[in-house]
């Protein structure tokens, strides 16, 4: 079996990783043991991996909306959260 490309990765499976690769990011930033600049560039990586993580959750759901009710286009809207 072929497997797909990593630009073809399902958004779960993205979700799964980027939150991975997040909470091994968080446990070395809260160590304490890395330079400023490196603690920069692990703060960058996490709000990039952050919005890797909720652009998942929203394709999710938005496939669980669309599996609902497909004849709702109200259903096919982005998810807001609230404030």
């Amino acid at each position: 079996m072929a497997r797909k490309p990593a630009a073809e990765t399902s958004p779960v499976a993205d979700f799964e990783s980027s939150l991975d690769a997040l909470e091994q990011l968080v446990e070395k930033m809260e160590h304490g043991e890395m330079s400023l600049e490196e603690s920069l560039a692990a703060y960058e990586r996490g709000v990039g991996l952050y919005r890797r993580c909720q652009q998942a959750l929203e394709q999710a759901e938005l496939r669980v909306r669309l599996l609902s009710d497909p004849a709702d286009p109200a259903s096919a809207e982005p998810f807001q959260p609230d404030a």
